[in-house]
């Protein structure tokens, strides 16, 4: 379990990684009120927010932005297993502390996030959305910086500030388009389905199926909501995993090419430099 707490200006900044071999129950709690946005990065984990008696479960949080208000009775309970490891990032303030933000993030808050400015609730949640790939890109960035020192804090200021605008950017989208819920859950559905399967994922007219939409509806919702089309967000995912397994998992080259469903090395090679710059050898 690893856990960073940065203070940068009146922000609270909490970064979480864990995974394990088996199961572990990470909770954690805050001193004072915050109000809070949390980024859940390449882990899948499970999450209950318990407060008052009451829980609230979000079982697949990979990619998912959640805000919310939470006082000292509440408690954030992630549930990691192997399938499942924890990476989080917490842009926390408090109450006392939202005058004082820089760069009118303040009007931000009160604008898009009204509810949580002015809880009523020991507990109330925000917006909740996938990320962008912007964003996504940004949250991974968190996780692999090898800074220290200054730069470090340097690194964590521009940061912030970049995933604090496509946040608030997102919001003022979805102001001006009415979200249907219905759809949102299928869409997010699809994106389950696609990452259970990274080998051998369904064609798009099998996915439409088994999310109960047609194809056309799939392709336009599906990138509205994250930003790519259908299959070159599998494709991303397939060379993340692929990265994972060579980098971190020290797989060789042909067996997370394998693992992720690619069966010519060489368009497996040119898709992973197109992406991340270098051949899989120099990964």
């Amino acid at each position: 379990m690893n856990r960073e707490i940065i203070d940068i200006k009146d922000y609270t900044i909490l970064l979480e990684e864990a995974s394990t071999n088996n199961s572990l129950i990470d909770s954690c709690f805050f001193d004072e009120p915050v109000i809070a946005i949390a980024f859940y990065g390449e882990g899948d984990v499970g999450l209950k927010v318990k407060f008052d008696g009451r829980i609230k479960e979000f079982h697949h949080t990979k990619g998912i932005v959640l805000s919310f208000y939470a006082d000292d009775k509440v408690e954030f309970e992630h549930h990691v297993s192997k399938l499942k490891p924890l990476q989080c990032l917490v842009i926390a303030t408090t109450i006392r502390n939202i005058d004082k933000l820089p760069n009118g993030e303040s009007q931000f808050l009160e604008k898009f996030l009204h509810q949580l400015v002015h809880p009523k609730d020991h507990y109330v949640e925000g917006p909740v959305f996938n990320m962008n790939p912007e964003m996504f890109q940004l949250v991974e960035q968190f996780f692999n910086n090898t800074y220290k020192d200054e730069i470090k804090m340097m690194f964590y200021k521009s940061h912030i500030t970049a995933l604090l605008s496509h946040y608030f950017g997102q919001l003022a989208k979805q102001k001006t388009t009415k979200l249907d819920t219905s759809q949102l859950e299928k869409i997010n559905l699809a994106q389950e389905i696609l990452l259970s399967d990274l080998e051998n994922p369904p064609s798009l007219t099998e996915l439409a199926h088994r999310i109960g939409t047609n194809t056309n509806k799939l392709k336009i919702e599906f990138k509205a909501q994250f930003g790519v089309p259908v299959f070159k967000y599998l494709q991303n995912e397939r060379l993340k995993r692929a990265y994972n397994l060579i980098k971190n998992e020290h797989k060789t080259i042909q067996e997370a090419a394998w693992a992720v469903g690619y069966d010519s090395l060489g368009s497996f090679s040119n898709a992973f430099e197109k992406k991340f710059g270098y051949r899989p050898s120099q990964a």
